[in-house]
């Protein structure tokens, strides 16, 4: 969920050390389209363009089902480019694995189709999702990046400035890319199960509980045993600012009932080693029981963030300091106070 200034770089890192596992990588001018199945492809950016979050795309006898739609508009356009790279049938349904802006704000590129989300997305995305906060503070970050670039580029020189100036005008791309943001709710909502009957394909989309939303749904291809997870599951720690914490571990034992092969989360590359839910599985349940003990004894959001000792998840989850994120606990907080 989070973006930093590297993250077009760390991601992309990541999917090299994973080629090994692909069956095929495709490049287009603006994706590698890893081949997971027949006709089915894992959808990541490869740096020209800020896309942020994975797609799913499923090739049918006739059409096109997509699994998340990018950031923005622009790279909702550059994954249909992709798309048609290597298929030429249209895009008929799109699937929105929950509703955070970073896989659902690239919709309005692909017209007038079907939408398909959960109930909670779509509630969200009728409601006002341009004032989420989650939303409000990624448009803040993304102000500050820009305006720490061009505050490098003045007192750059040389071979410097060069490299400054180039991601100072993706940085201008795609916050200027922002006020093409007009937000699109689903058309078709389920709330715990649906299932796709078309074309050669089963598609099956599942709510398995809360998580990292209240409206996370899995997309599951039972004859390719392929589950994409968008969020609710990553290689590690999600971002839980609008997360049920309390629920998660729950939820994704919920998921394990599932016959599958590969996990293609939300952002990184796909993974086999499925001990990753089990891990953190464990860090929420550990998070969820020190933030209700600490706060019943009387500690801030802000004091519990600060003090909590999750450091038995060095090995596991990198997790190496103390505290955990402020906006996760005050969610916590939230939740249990009945705020949230």
């Amino acid at each position: 969920m989070r973006a930093s200034n590297s993250i077009i770089i760390s991601l992309s890192a990541l999917l090299l050390l994973n080629i090994s596992s692909a069956q095929e990588i495709i490049t287009t001018d603006s994706h590698n389209l890893e081949v997971v199945a027949d006709g089915v492809y894992f959808a990541t950016g490869n740096g020209t363009l800020y896309t942020m979050s994975n797609a799913l795309i499923i090739v049918r006898d006739e059409d096109v089902v997509v699994v998340d739609s990018h950031i923005t508009p622009a790279a909702g356009r550059a994954l249909l480019d992709s798309i048609a790279v290597v298929t030429d049938k249209p895009v008929t349904t799109l699937i929105n694995s929950h509703f955070h802006y970073d896989h659902a704000n690239g919709v309005p590129a692909f017209g007038d189709i079907q939408i398909i989300g959960h109930e909670y997305t779509r509630a969200k995305l009728t409601g006002d999702p341009m004032n989420e906060q989650t939303f409000v503070a990624s448009l803040a970050r993304f102000d500050r990046t820009l305006a720490d670039l061009e505050s490098r580029l003045d007192a750059a020189a040389g071979d410097e400035r060069g490299e400054i100036q180039t991601q100072l005008e993706f940085w201008r791309a795609h916050v200027s890319a922002q006020g093409e943001i007009d937000p699109v709710p689903p058309t078709v909502s389920m709330s715990d199960r649906m299932t796709l009957y078309r074309g050669g394909r089963e598609i099956q989309i599942h709510f398995f509980g809360r998580a990292h939303t209240g409206g996370d749904v899995g997309i599951y291809l039972p004859a390719e045993k392929i589950l994409f997870t968008g969020d609710m599951l990553l290689g590690g720690i999600s971002y839980m600012g609008d997360g049920f914490v309390s629920d998660w571990a729950q939820t994704l034992e919920n998921l394990k009932q599932l016959d599958f092969e590969l996990i293609l989360p939300g952002h990184g590359p796909g993974f086999r080693d499925f001990e990753r839910i089990d891990n953190v599985q464990a860090y929420y349940r550990d998070l969820t029981e020190a933030v209700i003990d600490m706060k019943t004894r009387g500690l801030t959001a802000a004091e519990t963030a600060a003090r909590v000792d999750l450091r038995a998840h060095a090995e596991t989850l990198g997790v190496r300091n103390l505290g955990a994120n402020l906006e996760a606990v005050r969610r916590m907080y939230g939740l249990i106070d009945g705020t949230n």
